[in-house]
């Protein structure tokens, strides 16, 4: 299997490619990499196939590769869909949706740092995890293609009801990659402190980088966390291609500004009881 540094040069060569190229560039919503979808593996991050963002498909699936320590990227996308919903006040135009290529570039910069020094293999593996509603399957198979082209491996799972997240998936995977060599980082991208809080901060206790990523307004939790590392998405190069229009509390202009709710109102007809507001 490829190391890290052996991969630099194809990963500079790709991300010349990628970048600002619309054909291949990678967004958050289904627009898909156009025509290049089915192109060989040398036309996205993946490179080699045993170079790939999610590593050898065999480890990707759960398999056994005690001899790897894993950088471990696990986005959350029913949640931070919801945050950047909230930040726009609706659903996010081109120049809003998160560009996954950068992302990679930033994951396996990342990797290389933590890998120095280390006396075992040490790989990046990006994973996105996200609900499928009934009859939206078309719409977002072009995203989820996208994704894997570019090296990410996806959980996808049926919204059947409200208990069809998958907050469970995505712990249990972190737990999966915590055995055999263990991981040498981890980077959650959620804002959804009761489901990752106390996991994470058990393995960082344990000595292991954790890093959260997401939007500063709705996650105080690891904003403020005295063992967990932020990291504003929007603070990762390329990421978004133009600023996000962003208020908070703390910086609201002087004419007053709207904040847009989470969720649509009709939510509270299906929701669980005792999620009022006191």
């Amino acid at each position: 299997m490829m190391s890290v540094s052996e991969m630099a040069p194809q990963v500079a060569e790709v991300a010349g490619i990628v970048h600002g190229t619309d054909s291949t560039e990678l967004s958050g919503t289904a627009t898909g990499l156009g025509g290049n979808t089915g192109g060989p593996a040398t036309g996205s991050l993946s490179g080699h196939a045993t170079g790939s963002l999610s590593g050898n498909a065999t480890v990707a699936l759960g398999g056994n590769a005690t001899d790897v320590r894993r950088v471990l990227l696990v986005w959350d996308a029913p949640n931070l869909d919801m945050g950047l919903g909230a930040i726009l006040g609706g659903r996010p135009t081109a120049a809003y949706r998160p560009r996954f290529d950068a992302l990679g570039r930033w994951l396996l910069a990342r990797t290389a740092e933590l890998s120095v020094g280390s006396t075992t293999r040490v790989e990046p593996e990006a994973t996105v995890f996200t609900n499928i509603a009934p009859g939206t399957a078309d719409v977002v198979r072009p995203w989820v293609e996208a994704l894997r082209n570019v090296g990410y491996a996806v959980f996808a799972k049926p919204k059947i009801d409200e208990d069809s997240d998958v907050d469970s998936d995505m712990l249990g995977h972190i737990d999966l990659r915590r055995r055999g060599a263990g991981l040498a980082g981890i980077m959650v991208a959620s804002a959804d402190g009761q489901a990752f809080r106390a996991p994470l901060e058990e393995i960082a206790a344990s000595g292991v980088p954790v890093q959260v990523l997401g939007f500063r307004e709705h996650a105080s939790w690891a904003v403020t966390s005295d063992i967990l590392e932020f990291i504003d998405l929007e603070d990762i190069p390329g990421v978004f291609r133009e600023p996000l229009p962003r208020v908070s509390l703390d910086s609201l202009p002087d004419e007053g500004a709207w904040l847009q709710p989470f969720r649509p109102l009709s939510a509270l007809l299906t929701s669980r009881p005792a999620q009022g507001v006191a």
